[in-house]
């Protein structure tokens, strides 16, 4: 065994004794996480890996994600940064070090290599802070949700970018998020996912992005053209004006994504942009595909898509739709393999694998979404592996429907079924119920009743109701795991009988067994 200097030894003490002013919990002896994982362009280009074979350490604040990078030995040695809590301005401070360069109110991943960053336990929110990724390269963002960053107003982060990558950035992969805003520029936010100033192998999978006036971008201007190999798969572009991406220069393949109620365009491939796009699903959208708002056009390949609701505008001078009949204006040879699932299937197929605390499932390419093995190939480097509060199995709450008694003002019914711990119902009160409901009857023996982490313990007493024909399926105390005989139902109710407080039901899941 290789034994430490007394300068590493220093610096490991100093480490310590930081963790408890700034959230940083060792996790010893040291782990490593999982290698590979990634399909598409981040698979390029030697690989990403992020923090595989280094050190793990849990960090709830932004303060110790950035005290564990400076932590380090070099700016290059590998770390797994596993993330729980609520990251907010109040606890994101600058630290300092010679394995970091970071800044207060936004997490800096800036001159820096080999990291994993993944969310575990409850949750991991980045609650008005971007992530900011410069001059960096082999980095891994998994399991985490970044909503409502600004560009103005207050408080402001990383320009408004909920992820952000720019100059010189090679292998980034990003994976499993939830990325959301609550408007366009006019309301302070600007792009979800966006990419500049010569960022190239990237991959964005299984992710979320919501709500926002701008999906993301590659390449600032059409003078940015340094840009590119970048794959987009099984991601949920959903409620979007513009920019599903807008592609300026470069190469980028876009498969089995889910685009829905995207009010002004989508794919915008211009200034010779060339665009593969494979058996996505296009829903209740306007111009999802084409060169818009410029006379740079770009290009694309079109194979296998589904074109549900769309509707088209005519062609101008700096409005060139690939519709109302797509077809391929270019060829795209892409250097990696993949499975794809048949475009019929890929609304389902990503309400259930798309987003944080969806458990990291993937597909199959058969359209059976599945929990990877964590001793095989998987989505791979910070797999938190399984949670023990959470039962096994697919979660039928995601991309279900839900209502319930009267909510308190600011919370929705949603709320309890989006995968994001970061969100929650309250009843109008202290007690009240909320359902999980679909539109065609399915099996149920257990629920998974998950409190907001500020609430955790107030739910008293409860019942659980076939919704359908009112039985009671069980009854107890306690938020937590509950089980009870499989019923076929349609409909079922969580009614909190008895609270210390206003409840806030963070996630409301429901199992087949």
């Amino acid at each position: 065994m290789r034994r430490r200097g007394p300068r590493r030894l220093q610096a490991a003490l100093a480490t310590l004794a930081l963790a408890a002013a700034t959230g940083l919990v060792l996790s010893m002896p040291e782990a490593s996480a999982a290698a590979g994982g990634a399909t598409g362009y981040a698979s390029q280009n030697g690989g990403t890996t992020g923090g595989a074979g280094g050190r793990t350490v849990r960090a709830t604040t932004g303060t110790a994600i950035h005290e564990a990078l400076c932590g380090r030995a070099s700016s290059s040695t590998p770390i797994v940064i596993e993330v729980e809590g609520t990251i907010n301005h109040g606890n994101t401070a600058k630290a300092s070090g010679g394995s970091c360069n970071t800044a207060a109110g936004v997490i800096e991943l800036k001159q820096i290599s080999n990291v994993t960053l993944v969310g575990v336990g409850g949750g991991a929110v980045f609650d008005q802070v971007g992530i900011h990724i410069r001059e960096s390269s082999n980095i891994i963002i998994q399991n985490v949700t970044v909503r409502n960053v600004k560009k103005s107003g207050s408080p402001t982060s990383n320009g408004g970018d909920a992820i952000g990558m720019e100059k010189d950035v090679r292998n980034v992969w990003v994976d499993h998020t939830t990325l959301v805003a609550s408007g366009g520029e006019s309301e302070g936010f600007d792009g979800l996912f966006d990419m500049k100033n010569n960022t190239q192998y990237v991959t964005l999978s299984y992710s979320v992005l919501r709500n926002s006036g701008r999906g993301g971008l590659v390449g600032s201007s059409e003078s940015d053209l340094s840009n590119g190999f970048v794959t987009y798969h099984h991601n949920l572009y959903e409620n979007i004006d513009s920019r599903a991406p807008l592609l300026r220069g470069g190469t980028a393949h876009m498969f089995n994504n889910h685009y829905r109620n995207l009010s002004k365009s989508g794919i915008n491939s211009r200034a010779g942009a060339r665009a593969k796009v494979d058996n996505n699903y296009f829903e209740d959208s306007k111009d999802v595909l084409g060169t818009f708002y410029t006379d740079a056009v770009g290009y694309w390949q079109v194979s296998g898509n589904v074109f549900d609701n769309v509707t088209w505008s005519g062609l101008g001078p700096d409005n060139r739709p690939a519709g109302p009949d797509p077809k391929s204006t270019t060829t795209v040879s892409v250097p990696y393999s993949h499975a794809l699932d048949p475009a019929s299937c890929v609304p389902d197929v990503v309400a259930r694998t798309a987003g944080a605390g969806t458990g990291l499932r993937v597909s199959d390419g058969t359209c059976t979404p599945r929990t990877p093995d964590p001793t095989g190939p998987g989505p791979g480097p910070g797999d938190p592996g399984p949670d023990p509060t959470r039962p096994g199995g697919t979660n039928l709450s995601i991309g279900a429907d839900a209502d319930g008694s009267s909510k308190a003002s600011g919370t929705s019914y949603g709320n309890v079924r989006d995968g994001d711990m970061g969100t929650h119902w309250s009843p109008n009160g202290s007690t009240g119920s909320v359902s999980v409901k679909w539109s065609a009857a399915r099996t149920v023996s257990k629920i998974n009743i998950r409190e907001s982490s500020d609430a955790v313990g107030r739910i008293g007493s409860w019942r659980v109701l076939n919704a359908d024909t009112g039985a009671v399926l069980a009854t107890g105390s306690k938020a937590g795991v509950i089980t009870f005989p499989p019923v076929s139902l349609r409909k079922v109710t969580f009614e909190i009988t008895g609270a210390s407080g206003t409840p806030k039901i963070a996630e409301y899941e429901t199992y087949a067994g």
